[in-house]
């Protein structure tokens, strides 16, 4: 079943996909990432939006594909003129899978307008063993646990 996510950030701001059931034994994985300014045609901008495992302490422009908790990326740029094709560009691991909440970060380099996110997920059954292996995983990768 696919279950579907929409929202608008403002610049350095986080939000919170919730996803966790008591047993964990639902399990996602990303299927659309998308993004588009709240002004795609009369604003420039610069737009990185992330999605973790893990809350973030600090929200940055910084991509980095060997964090373990990043499960996907968009980068949205747009001149600010209708004449021009936006560009919207994603990277999804979409092999990943999870069964804990979510966290969605955007920031912005030029300009400093909210920006719309789209979100598809891909929900599955997940084994007692699938589930306990997939929230562990999360725990150990969670610097914060046991902190």
């Amino acid at each position: 079943m696919i279950k579907t996510y929409r929202g608008l950030l403002t610049d350095g701001e986080q939000a919170k996909i919730r996803l966790s059931t008591k047993k964990g034994k639902i399990g996602y994985r990303i299927v659309k990432f998308q993004a588009m300014s709240n002004q795609p045609t009369t604003v420039a901008v610069e737009a990185v939006l992330k999605i973790f495992k893990i809350t973030q302490t600090s929200v940055t422009e910084l991509i980095d594909f060997s964090d373990g908790n990043l499960l996907a990326v968009c980068l949205w740029t747009a001149s600010g003129t209708a004449d021009e094709n936006p560009q919207n560009l994603s990277v999804m691991f979409d092999q990943e899978q999870f069964n804990q909440d979510i966290f969605i970060t955007y920031t912005t380099t030029l300009g400093s307008e909210k920006c719309n996110y789209y979100l598809e997920l891909e929900s599955f059954s997940m084994t007692d063993n699938a589930a306990a292996v997939s929230t562990l995983r999360d725990i150990r990768l969670n610097p914060q646990v046991g902190a």
